[in-house]
């Protein structure tokens, strides 16, 4: 789980960068669009393959 404390005299903005810029470099974001649609075993491989090149 993401956890970001929010320091003395901090803004929530800036507070809820931080926690965006986290989640982003732990890849969650990234996985939750990949559950959000299932994707055939057969189109992921293709999808692989074309991001090679």
């Amino acid at each position: 789980m993401t956890e970001v404390e929010v320091r003395s005299n901090e803004s929530f903005e800036s507070a809820l960068r931080r926690f965006k810029k986290k989640i982003e470099r732990d890849g969650i974001l990234r996985e939750l669009k990949d559950r959000k649609h299932y994707e055939k075993p057969s189109e992921k491989k293709r999808k692989k393959t074309r991001k090679k090149f």
